[in-house]
């Protein structure tokens, strides 16, 4: 097997580039796989990103992003069940059975399109800052989309996020609350990543990948460097792996140890590596994945 079988570049990591861009780097690279956003899907529509992903023979290892299920109005509720039943069709027409899910922050402060505009002030719900409240909708959202993804084919897979996005993005911080809220639904339909940037710091970290290996929800491993000084915005922090303070070593061996196998995307949000030329990011990808990551996949 190649080295790089299992690499995907998500495309989140050469933002500027287009769809048909990103996939011609990753032929070009040698690369067997591809993580796409739903944006890159929607610059060109749906039918003409299947006949784009078909010619190139790449396989999506996962289609970002599902998700924003907190909501406290029934407008806002039924709004993200149409936006996540839309993506897990648009996952199954461009041939992946992974949707990932970030779910969503505080009501009064989530980034989801149309939400509040996150600053503070008034509040702008009753209990808009009820985190317990927030992550009770998540879970009625998520009962509520199970039935759909299940007829489709297609799991969601629940993103842990590092607490300081807990606000904005996702009230699920941890791999095992992660894995406590997939645990009603099956793992067909309801899978958990693992992406370094955002659990590597969990002290559970090692037993909650076992449960997850264990309990066959692990849908893809996400990798990328958590980088300090942490950028001014915080969402820009993620780098190439080796440049910041994260053991691949220790969690590679971990995922591995829990029986994952497929393809491992790296992800990079980052506006220095995103105003590089994307081939020589993808280059710097390879070189810092086969020295730092495939050693320890098994």
């Amino acid at each position: 097997m190649s080295t790089f079988e299992k690499l995907s570049i998500n495309t989140a990591t050469i933002k500027r580039a287009s769809l048909t861009e990103a996939l011609d780097l990753s032929v070009a690279a040698g690369l067997s796989h591809i993580g796409l956003w739903r944006d890159k899907v929607a610059e060109v529509g749906l039918d003409t990103a299947v006949e784009l992903v078909k010619a190139s023979g790449l396989r999506v290892s996962s289609l970002c992003r599902g998700g924003f299920l907190t909501a406290a109005n029934e407008a806002g509720q039924a709004a993200a069940l149409e936006d996540n039943k839309a993506a897990i069709l648009e996952a199954k027409a461009l041939g992946t059975t992974e949707v990932i899910m970030v779910v969503g922050g505080l009501p009064d402060f989530s980034v989801a399109p149309g939400a509040v505009d996150a600053g503070g002030g008034a509040p702008a719900v009753a209990g808009g800052k009820d985190l317990v409240l927030a992550r009770r909708r998540v879970a009625d959202r998520l009962a509520e989309l199970v039935p759909f993804a299940l007829e489709h084919g297609v799991r969601l897979v629940l993103e842990a996020l590092h607490p300081m996005y807990a606000a904005d993005r996702a009230v699920l911080s941890t791999l095992g609350q992660a894995l406590d809220l997939a645990a009603p639904h099956p793992a067909g339909a309801v899978g958990v990543v693992v992406d370094t940037f955002h659990v590597w710091w969990d002290p559970s970290l090692r037993e909650q990948i076992a449960r997850a290996g264990a309990e066959g929800r692990i849908a893809t491993y996400q990798v990328c460097d958590f980088n300090l000084p942490i950028a001014a915005d915080a969402l820009l922090s993620r780098g190439f792996m080796g440049d910041g303070v994260i053991d691949f070593a220790s969690i590679g061996a971990w995922v591995a140890g829990a029986g994952y196998d497929g393809p491992v995307e790296v992800e990079i949000f980052n506006e220095e590596i995103w105003n590089r030329p994307c081939a020589d990011v993808i280059d710097t990808v390879k070189q810092r994945y086969a020295e730092l990551v495939a050693p320890h996949l098994g």
